[in-house]
């Protein structure tokens, strides 16, 4: 049963796929659009980390890094069980990772609320398990945020969204909102794949319903 229902339904510990002790397949070593280091575990000074799931990580990566006062992005997977998961192995719908993007920014140029307002404003965050014709846990809506001021913003902006998007007769948020967990950055090809390939696939665009002003 739970194999027909893995992609709208998050597994549990024992259901969940068996994962490898370290990194198995490489990641570059600088971004190509930002030219700077693709993997960021250790942060410059002054900058912060901002982690959200939106969707198909090809197109949310991109809308982030167009932004003045991000320094790097990568692609990667989040909020699941598996350790060092791949791509396969993250759309079976048995590792509970989301498809994430890893924001590296200056908070004297793009404030975290900033991000956050963005990020709600190019996706549909009331889907679940799924955004648009995408199904399955890994395009669910999410933010991970990296300390207690992250939160409380997070938080704070998720119900005054709300409150905008069931004015207009939107439903509920589902946006999923915890700690940042471990990270796993994904596959080379991955990373910056529009940059690569312009033509590829988008799935976020303006929603219609921005932030109010005043916010």
């Amino acid at each position: 049963m739970f194999f027909t229902q893995r992609k709208t339904e998050l597994p549990n510990v024992d259901q969940a796929l068996p994962g490898q002790p370290e990194p198995w397949f490489p990641v570059g070593d600088r971004h190509l659009v930002l030219d700077a280091p693709i993997i960021t575990d250790d942060v410059p000074d002054g900058l912060e980390v901002a982690i959200f799931g939106l969707g198909c990580f090809w197109g949310a990566e991109e809308h982030f890094w167009q932004l003045p006062g991000v320094w790097s992005t990568s692609v990667g997977y989040a909020g699941g069980t598996t350790s060092y998961p791949s791509y396969e192995q993250v759309c079976s719908g048995l590792t509970g990772h989301t498809e994430a993007v890893r924001v590296v920014f200056d908070p004297t140029v793009v404030s975290y609320a900033d991000l956050v307002k963005s990020f709600y404003e190019i996706h549909d965050p009331t889907q679940g398990m799924r955004q648009g014709n995408d199904i399955g846990t890994q395009y669910r809506s999410a933010i991970y945020f990296t300390s207690p001021e992250q939160e409380k913003t997070a938080r704070d902006l998720t119900a005054t969204y709300e409150s905008v998007l069931q004015a207009k007769g939107v439903g509920a948020v589902t946006t999923e909102i915890a700690p940042a967990p471990t990270y796993y950055y994904a596959e080379d090809y991955h990373q910056q794949y529009l940059h690569r390939n312009p033509n590829g696939y988008r799935c976020h665009a303006n929603t219609g319903i921005p932030f109010p002003v005043d916010v």
